[in-house]
Order: C-alpha cells, then sequence, then structure tokens
C-alpha cells in the first residue's frame, strides 16, 4: 500500500506525526538539503534509518560519469524500474519542475539521460526573458492544447504543444535504438502528457506511474533491511 501525502512544509513535528499515524518502522529519505538534519534525526531515533544515496545499488550498473550530482529521485526512479519492470528496456518520463528523461536497459544498465525544462519554467522564461510577455497560467488537467488566436493562447499552444513535440521525439528516438521499449510517465504534469498521448502511436507502450520514487526508496529500504538483520 501507498500513502502520498504531500506537506507544505516537512518540519520534525509533521514526519513525528506521520511515523505514530501510520506505525512506520523503517524510513528513508530523497534529499541532500541541510535543512532536513533535523528531520533526519526523528527518523533516526524513531525508525530503522536507511540513508540513501546514488552509492545505494541494488541490482543496477551505474554508468554515470558523475554519480556524486545524479539527483537521488532520478536514481530511485531507476531503482524502481529495476525492480518492478525487470529485464525490460525502460524509458522513464519525470514531468516535474525540469522534464527528466531516464533509460535502463533490459541489462539493468544505466547510463543517463536528458534535463529539460519544466512546463511552468517554460512559461516564467517567456515572461521573465522578454519586455512584453505576460506569465501565463494553465491548467494541467486540461486536456487541450488551445489554437493559438491571441497572445495568451500564443503562448499556451507554443509551450504545452513544444513540450508535447519533445516527449515524443525522445521516445522516437529511443524506439529506434532499443527494442521493446516500455515508457514510464510520471511526475506532476504526467496527466497533461497522459491525455495529450493516449490516442499517439507511443499509447501502447506508456505506463503510467506515479509513485516510481516512492517505489524505488522503497525497494532500498526492503533491501538494507534485510542485509542488516
Amino acid at each position: 500500500m501507498v500513502h502520498a501525502q504531500v506537506l507544505k512544509q516537512i518540519t520534525p513535528d509533521a514526519i513525528l506525526d506521520l511515523i505514530k499515524q501510520y506505525q512506520i518502522s523503517c524510513s528513508t529519505i530523497s534529499s541532500v538539503g541541510p535543512e532536513l538534519e533535523e528531520v533526519i534525526g526523528v527518523l533516526k531515533a524513531n525508525t530503522t534509518y536507511i540513508s540513501f544515496s546514488t552509492g545505494s545499488n541494488i541490482g543496477v550498473k551505474n554508468n554515470y560519469k558523475t554519480p556524486s550530482t545524479l539527483g537521488l529521485d532520478r536514481w530511485a526512479k531507476v531503482i524502481a524500474a529495476h525492480y518492478y519492470y525487470p529485464a525490460k528496456n525502460c524509458f522513464i518520463v519525470d514531468a516535474g519542475t525540469c522534464i527528466v528523461y531516464d533509460l535502463l536497459n533490459a541489462q539493468s544498465e544505466y547510463f543517463g539521460g536528458s534535463i529539460s525544462l519544466g512546463i511552468e519554467m517554460r512559461f516564467k522564461a517567456l515572461n521573465h526573458y522578454t519586455g512584453r510577455l505576460p506569465l501565463v497560467d494553465w491548467d494541467r488537467e486540461e486536456g487541450e492544447i488551445p489554437e493559438g488566436t491571441d497572445t495568451i493562447t500564443a503562448i499556451q499552444n507554443g509551450v504545452l504543444q513544444g513540450v508535447i513535440n519533445e516527449v515524443e521525439g525522445f521516445i522516437t528516438q529511443q524506439n529506434n535504438k532499443n527494442n521493446d521499449l516500455t515508457v514510464l510517465i510520471t511526475g506532476g504534469s504526467a496527466t497533461f502528457l497522459l491525455k495529450q498521448l493516449k490516442n499517439s502511436i507511443f499509447a501502447p507502450q506508456i505506463t503510467h506511474d506515479p509513485y516510481l520514487v516512492l517505489k524505488g526508496l522503497n525497494e532500498v529500504i526492503a533491501f538494507e533491511y534485510v542485509q542488516k538483520n
């Protein structure tokens, strides 16, 4: 069972409440920020705490040239793909603050991927780096991309259609390189991508896995806990 909860602020008290409410016995955290030291202290004091880093290797050969700069969320997703989609070529598309693309091949080898601007970031960039273009809102639950009939809709069309073209281009590229590709879509803007791609030629390859990071972290906990016990 997966319980996902968004907290406005991660505080020691909030984490302690969750530990008590759900009787959490083991924990880990995907962050390198010093601001979470107190939270980690609570986890260590009240659970079996497993330290997570890109050095956590549970079956994936990490060929990333700079593992120290590899985002922990990226590594967690790769681990999840390894466990939940074994012996498959998995192309992970995480549409969040950035749009991150990662490939784990069928031999459980990871070489890296691509990092692109997220949707919100693109809207903000158009406003920030131009003199007159406004900051435009968008509804991530909306399935239609508007025609560019005025400045607002032109920005929406350019950003949103540009993202879809980019995602489809990356999937096409990976299909040309890998057989039987499984495309895993996750992240806060995943719903928008899924609506846009549901009638595309890529639809049969796509799986929506919203908890990919959490699944990867859970596998790290399970592996480390078994090893130590």
